[in-house]
């Protein structure tokens, strides 16, 4: 993986350079702007130069993956963005839960929009909205859903990069897909460490072993309880991560020649169970840590 260790990681692809100026481009075709995060990591999985790009355009924030975190947690991040005057829902846009709530959330944040439309002589205009979000955080599956699994009219528009659609959605909505957009460089290395937890970078350039040891320092902290039934180890308080590596790997009968823990398909079985709920509901990121 690129050398999260490191003070500053440079990692900005010329493709994400490309969304980026897209999106400043495309502004003064929307109303308003709805991004997806990771309900996990609701920090990491947001472009910090996102607000600066949006130019105070109204905006949603969708929590998705919220099946996979933790339920208080998430309610308080919801609490935490009102605060700020934020509206945002917890979703799962693979399931479809959640986005019910969407379209009066739409309609209550644009409502001077609306207001401003009916003045004009222009009552039911479309509402406009820009979905963007870093790669991973389930832009399309949410475009699919609102959408009717991807069979939504799209059209090319004046003014328009010929790889941006329009997705109709009816009811005075219409939605403007974007590519996902990461940030040019991770100031802080913990961000990499957690989009890799949360699959968000590939699991192929990563040390893996290495990862999961970090990861098992955070759930011995955090959800001690989860790690204690999944796997048997109660006894895990004070040990160092990389041998409750090792003890995982030898309750569940992952040994090589001479008896020897295989820790490498015992960090990629901890992973695989994370990712699929059978830790339980996580998440990585509190609202304290915003403030």
């Amino acid at each position: 993986m690129p050398d999260i260790q490191k003070d500053t990681v440079q990692w900005f692809p010329g493709h994400m350079a490309k969304t980026r100026r897209k999106i400043k481009e495309s502004l003064s075709l929307v109303d308003g702007v709805t991004e997806l995060r990771d309900a996990r990591i609701p920090l990491a999985s947001t472009n910090p130069e996102l607000n600066e790009l949006i130019e105070g355009k109204p905006k949603i924030i969708l929590l998705n993956k919220a099946d996979l975190a933790d339920e208080n947690a998430t309610a308080r991040w919801i609490s935490y963005y009102q605060s700020l005057g934020i509206t945002a829902l917890a979703v799962d846009c693979r399931s479809g839960k959640g986005l019910n709530l969407y379209r009066k959330a739409v309609g209550e944040v644009l409502r001077d929009k609306i207001r401003s439309n009916v003045e004009k002589g222009m009552s039911g205009k479309a509402l406009r909205l820009m979905v963007v979000g870093i790669p991973n955080t389930g832009k399309s599956s949410f475009i699919n859903r609102m959408a009717g699994n991807g069979k939504a009219k799209t059209e090319d528009r004046a003014g328009v990069t010929r790889h941006n659609q329009w997705y109709v959605l009816g009811g005075g909505i219409e939605l403007l897909d974007t590519p996902g957009v990461l940030w040019p460089k991770f100031e802080d290395p913990e961000v990499g460490y957690k989009l890799a937890f949360t699959g968000g970078v590939k699991d192929q350039i990563l040390d893996i072993e290495e990862l999961s040891v970090r990861l098992l320092d955070i759930l011995k902290r955090d959800y001690p309880d989860r790690l204690a039934q999944r796997y048997k180890v109660s006894e895990c308080g004070d040990m160092p991560g990389y041998e409750l590596l090792e003890l995982i790997g030898r309750k569940r009968g992952m040994l090589i020649a001479g008896g020897e823990v295989d820790t490498l398909r015992a960090a990629t079985m901890l992973f695989d169970e994370l990712r699929g709920g059978k830790l339980g509901r996580i998440t990585f990121e509190q609202p304290e840590a915003a403030r």
